[in-house]
């Protein structure tokens, strides 16, 4: 059987969203329009939602989706690691990006997947501040994520420097969650001796920059106790990660996965889907937008994955990826939608550049 894509995503999402028919046609256009127009701007994907009603009536049956539907998070997580075959124990990433719609301040604050070829977004929280996230505002975003999904799916949580604070690190500990969370060199610890000291003093007489350095602390006013691991850069800078795991050295050498949640900022702004080009500024439509660039990242994904199959994105002389993951799938399946009209229903037997993925188990 063969349709065209926007029916086959409605057939697909329907198994896992309880939305009428007529919304999940719009959230059909919403996801075919953002890949083919790049740009997560309603105007720009009205005039990509086909049928005979003119620019006007389609705009508005946009805005009213954003007005009057909400997709659960947790029901997209689940169908993204599902769609993707990530069961298996993942690194998450913990981050925020911001950006100004004419006066009013978009901070979003993420946990996202990363792997050595996917990173995707799994939880979010639209801030309703400037600036860093508190303690309270993380811990609720892994209390949904822990609500969901065991803290054995959890390989490592990776976070930067500003993910820090005594009340966060016994959360993670407490919730058995493996962590790798870089701190500043000034930082204080205290010794198994109860002397206070800082990773910086600590370090001083360590040598080395290709040799990673361990030590085992105690945090204050927690009295729990942590490893450090930490290797000096070419600049003479330490770079010193924090873990409550037992090996200190494979935390700090997974680390760099951490970079893949900048990616994917990348991904979801300039180099592919323009998020930044909304106008919203309300939490609950941001949020929402999210969740529909979500599933669209996803479809990339799985088409970078149909359209590649067991092969690897050859190196160009600077020993760099031709193209990211990402790429490959969004240009792939850009190409497929505006030159293929119609695609095989699921994802069996159907052409690798439009298979579409959605065609999982029931949640």
């Amino acid at each position: 059987m063969s349709c065209c894509p926007h029916t086959a995503l409605v057939v697909s999402l329907s198994a896992h969203l309880a939305l009428s028919k007529s919304r999940l046609e719009t959230l059909s256009a919403l996801i075919i329009g953002l890949i083919h127009g790049r740009s997560v701007n309603l105007t720009h994907i009205a005039s990509h939602c086909r049928g005979a009603a003119c620019y006007a009536s389609k705009y508005r049956r946009l805005q009213r989706f954003f007005q009057y539907v909400r997709l659960d998070q947790a029901v997209i997580a689940a169908l993204v690691v599902r769609m993707l075959n990530l069961a298996r124990p993942k690194c998450l990433a913990l981050d925020q990006t911001n950006w100004k719609v004419g006066r009013h301040d978009v901070n979003i604050l993420m946990l996202a997947l990363v792997t050595r070829r996917f990173r995707i977004p799994l939880f979010w929280t639209a801030l309703g501040h400037q600036g860093n996230s508190n303690t309270d505002q993380r811990i609720a975003l892994l209390n949904r994520y822990l609500s969901r999904f065991d803290p054995s799916s959890i390989e490592l949580l990776l976070a930067d420097r500003e993910f820090i604070g005594a009340a966060w690190f016994k959360f993670l500990i407490d919730a058995k969650i493996p962590f790798a969370i870089r701190v500043r060199s000034e930082l204080i610890m205290s010794l198994p001796d109860g002397r206070l000291w800082s990773i910086e003093s600590l370090l001083r007489n360590k040598r080395g920059r290709r040799t990673i350095h361990t030590l085992n602390v105690i945090l204050p006013d927690t009295q729990l106790p942590v490893n450090l691991a930490a290797k000096q850069l070419t600049s003479g800078e330490w770079l010193v990660v924090m873990t409550n795991t037992d090996k200190p050295k494979r935390a700090l050498q997974a680390y760099r996965r951490r970079w893949g949640i900048e990616c994917l900022f990348g991904d979801a702004k300039t180099r592919g889907l323009n998020m930044e080009d909304t106008h919203l500024t309300h939490h609950e439509k941001i949020e929402l937008l999210l969740a529909v660039l979500t599933l669209a990242m996803a479809w990339v994904y799985k088409t970078a994955t149909a359209t590649m199959g067991p092969r690897s994105i050859p190196r160009k002389a600077h020993g760099r990826r031709q193209k990211s993951w990402f790429r490959t799938g969004f240009d792939a399946l850009r190409s497929a939608l505006i030159y293929a009209p119609q695609v095989e229903l699921g994802f069996e037997g159907a052409r690798p550049a439009l298979s579409l993925g959605f065609r999982v188990e029931a949640l």
